[in-house]
């Protein structure tokens, strides 16, 4: 779909690879003459990786691990990788892979030596309306008349495309090297998302499923003693003393020691106007 709206005749920068971050090999061919890398690749279905979790691992963390030796061998200058709020303080083998993954791209700045590639993590929610989310789920159930909810004290982190997006494109200049970026996202209950989507649907409750949380974290309290606080964002430095850089501080403030960032307390909130608003815009 990609290649058809920005065909490689219009754009003769881009070029498109059928690979596998599994695959070494094709992964050092697609980052010949590469500055940037953005790592998006992985297994993220929670039930599905629970059941196969070689393969989690071999695409999320060997997966990982690929990408830093051929980022680096290719004189890439920098890469980020997207994390998720299941990394931290993980219950699920999905959200350990990829706190795994998170702790490769981070140490792979004292990995890459004398070489100048810098890797950073960027992590945030629930992206609204993207592939497995509960969004298209909900939509194709409002046409039998009820919706399954999990929990009604449910509560999740929310972020469009397109602030996803803007994100991790505007830590490209901020990057040093080190560190996990966290933007700062309003929350919302899995009722009021319902509500906005159905609310003449019946509510059928059925039960947290295996390896869930009812509310997500961030941040951990365990991280707050190396966080900052930005305006529109948190930064996690690396807590290992080898790491020698000098991170971009500036204008932040320590978060206080018992800090977490959970779905739960957060201050921002979506309500049932405002989710719809937003579902209308990204789904259109």
């Amino acid at each position: 779909e990609m290649s058809q709206k920005y065909s490689v005749k219009q754009h003769p920068c881009l070029r498109y690879f059928i690979g596998d971050v599994r695959d070494k090999e094709r992964l050092y061919r697609a980052f010949q003459g590469v500055d940037y890398i953005i790592h998006a690749a992985a297994l993220k279905q929670i039930p599905a990786t629970e059941y196969n979790p070689f393969e989690a691992i071999k695409t999320n963390i060997l997966g990982a691990s690929n990408i830093i030796d051929a980022a680096i061998d290719q004189g890439v200058k920098k890469v980020i990788a997207l994390s998720t709020d299941k990394a931290a303080n993980p219950i699920n083998l999905y959200g350990a892979t990829k706190l795994c993954s998170d702790k490769l791209f981070i140490s792979g700045n004292a990995y890459v030596g004398r070489d100048q590639t810098t890797f950073s993590v960027v992590r945030y929610g629930n992206v609204i309306g993207s592939r497995g989310s509960v969004i298209p789920f909900f939509k194709k159930k409002k046409g039998e008349g009820f919706l399954p909810v999990t929990d009604q004290r449910m509560t999740r982190f929310w972020i469009t495309l397109e602030q996803g997006v803007q994100f991790v494109l505007k830590n490209f200049m901020r990057m040093v090297g080190g560190e996990i970026f966290v933007p700062k996202l309003p929350s919302m209950n899995i009722m009021d998302l319902a509500k906005a989507i159905c609310p003449e649907c019946k509510i059928e409750f059925v039960g947290i499923r295996q390896g869930e949380k009812l509310h997500e974290i961030m941040i951990s309290v365990d991280d707050a003693q190396n966080t900052l606080e930005f305006d529109n964002f948190y930064l996690i430095k690396p807590q290992f003393r080898y790491f020698k850089r000098r991170f971009h501080e500036a204008g932040g403030k320590p978060v206080d020691k018992n800090f977490e960032y959970n779905s739960r307390t957060n201050t921002q909130w979506l309500k049932s106007d405002q989710l719809m608003e937003l579902i209308n815009v990204e789904l259109k």
